[in-house]
């Protein structure tokens, strides 16, 4: 079975918001940093390259693939803020409609800027 590429490793959280290249994306993923060290009671680190993850969990998926990964976590994308939300959004409908601005998948929820959205619904 083939190993996951993205794994905890010891780069800079810092080192890494600190280079990315936008002010405004780079601002808003301090405020996302701080927020979610707050949240999570958890240190960030440097999932793969460009993901912070919070937290550690191991787990085993139906199909027999097993892996460690993040509870939750945040990547400053191209397009959008990243923000990962491991369980998905199915339970948190009601704060969706109340969140401003965004997109989702399974389990990522994009933002273009943390501006467009409620940041109190955020926490």
């Amino acid at each position: 079975m083939a190993e996951l590429k993205t794994n905890e490793t010891k780069l800079s959280v810092t080192k890494f918001i600190g280079k990315v290249e936008n002010d405004q994306k780079r601002q808003d993923s301090q405020a996302i940093l701080k927020l979610m060290k707050q949240v999570t009671k958890e240190e960030p680190k440097m999932w793969g390259g460009s993901m912070v993850g919070f937290g550690h969990f191991h787990y085993k998926s139906d199909s027999g693939r097993e892996g460690d990964w993040f509870l939750t976590g945040f990547s400053p994308r191209k397009q959008n803020l990243t923000i990962y939300i491991t369980p998905g959004f199915d339970k948190y409908e009601s704060l969706m409609k109340q969140l401003g601005k965004h997109k989702t998948s399974k389990g990522c929820l994009y933002i273009k800027k943390l501006e467009d959205v409620d940041m109190k619904v955020l926490k």
